[in-house]
């Protein structure tokens, strides 16, 4: 099937009057369901990214040695100071990662933020990030599939295209309970009262509420739970008289700490497993931009098996942390520091420990001059620099002024990932910005449907 005539059969499907009632309809749902970043309504066009079946089993299969690849580094780094250099943690992570979360897998839950390049007869799949730490957006995804199906544009368009969705809150959910399950031993069967953990302030409140509401559809107990309130006390984690079984963590552990120090409640109820948290610390190692660098460096080839390799070598990018070193460039040796500075547009240079797209340069948007005073900046805190790719767009309709208009926009691809084993579903965003993050304060969320032709 080809992928640009299903979407040119949707587009000429947004006539005038089909356009205005299903924009009427997407802005009421996301109103009513509560789809929105802050006060930003998540989607803004009215076309679903569309995906072929082999597209998505040639995505699934690729990531699978990479979450293998992706758990082997970080279990080592744990076990291994020298190795474990190479992330770069700072002074304060390191007895937080030795902590044992009581499960086996360092980042149960994660989402591949990736550019998949899928015109043509040759697919391109390069992964330039893992949101390792706290993957949002899985019950955001869910709903705005709901709502996009009950556009009347979407009602035309089944009539010629089976579309399925992949819904991933179900998943989010299995994980936390089998983290549990270890966690606790089983712990005859019981239940855990369930707290999501973030500032109340955050500007994803509202996906939070989506998933209380769903955990409680599914007989779970649940509530949105700040860490400023909790209280650690006769061996129980405490949000008032609610006692916390088990932490969605939703806070980054860094903010965690800065605002409350390494000696929190949340932090002491994990040591002394009194408390299970999801993702645990130990996922600070992934979630560290050099984790891919770990991946891609020359230094490390012999670590991985072969199928994990040739995963590594197709999907991703060239990466290196940022220091005076001699290093390999497609098979020859450079010296890294000028290499980088004289070939600037073909990198971006990322902060080793952010997020929203905070930091980030990008080569071939800057001057010799900004470059280079970013490679300074770059050599005293930690950075990785990373072979820039191919961003790929997609024309999306979306009305303007009470006009339908299409336009190219970018987009990426990022796939949730669940047990450090699988994928179901992913995340699209577009922007007209290379950063491509909502965040960051631009682009659109849209749900990302798997589209074949009736016959």
């Amino acid at each position: 099937m080809s992928l640009t005539e299903a979407i040119i059969n949707y587009h000429d499907l947004l006539t005038d009057d089909v356009a205005n009632e299903s924009h009427e309809q997407l802005n009421e749902q996301m109103h009513s369901r509560g789809l929105f970043f802050g006060e930003r309504p998540l989607c803004s066009v009215l076309r679903p990214r569309f995906l072929t079946p082999e597209q998505y089993t040639y995505m699934r299969h690729g990531i699978r040695p990479l979450l293998r690849a992706f758990e082997r580094i970080s279990h080592r780094a744990v076990a291994d100071a020298d190795f474990r250099a190479q992330f770069g943690l700072f002074e304060w992570e390191e007895p937080l990662i030795q902590i044992d979360p009581g499960f086996k897998v360092h980042s149960p839950l994660s989402r591949l933020d990736s550019f998949f390049v899928t015109d043509g007869a040759t697919l391109q799949l390069k992964f330039t990030e893992n949101n390792a730490e706290v993957p949002a957006a899985s019950a955001y995804n869910d709903v705005l599939n709901s709502a996009f199906f009950g556009l009347r544009v979407m009602g035309e368009f089944l009539k010629r295209y089976s579309v399925r969705t992949i819904p991933t809150r179900h998943s989010v959910m299995q994980v936390l309970l089998d983290c549990w399950r270890q966690f606790s031993g089983g712990s005859r069967g019981r239940k855990p009262q369930i707290a999501i953990l973030d500032w109340a302030e955050v500007p994803t409140r509202s996906e939070f509420e989506l998933f209380v509401a769903y955990f409680k559809s599914q007989g779970l107990t649940a509530q949105i739970v700040d860490p400023r309130t909790v209280e650690y006390r006769d061996g129980a984690l405490y949000d008032g008289d609610y006692r916390i079984d088990l932490i969605y963590k939703r806070v980054l552990i860094t903010e965690l700490i800065e605002r409350m120090g390494t000696d929190n409640p949340v932090v002491q109820a994990v040591r002394n497993r009194d408390v299970c948290m999801v993702n645990p610390f130990t996922c600070k190692l992934l979630y560290k931009k050099a984790a891919l660098a770990v991946l891609s460096d020359e230094r490390n080839a012999d670590f991985y098996t072969p199928d994990e390799t040739e995963a590594i070598r197709n999907h991703i990018p060239w990466t290196r942390v940022v220091e005076e070193r001699t290093t390999t460039y497609k098979g020859l040796p450079v010296d890294l520091i000028p290499f980088i500075t004289k070939y600037r547009e073909q990198f971006v240079l990322k902060p080793n420990d952010d997020y929203g797209g905070h930091g980030i340069v990008l080569g071939w948007q800057t001057n010799a001059a900004g470059w280079e005073s970013a490679l300074k900046v770059a050599l005293e805190t930690p950075h990785v620099i990373q072979e820039r790719v191919t961003i790929p767009n997609e024309p999306y309709p979306s009305m303007v002024d009470g006009k339908l208009q299409i336009f190219n926009r970018m987009l990426d691809t990022a796939p949730f990932t669940f047990h450090g084993e699988y994928t179901d579903g992913c995340l699209t965003r577009l922007s007209t910005d290379p950063l491509l993050n909502v965040s960051a304060g631009g682009g659109s969320t849209v749900p990302t449907f798997i589209v074949e032709k009736r016959e």
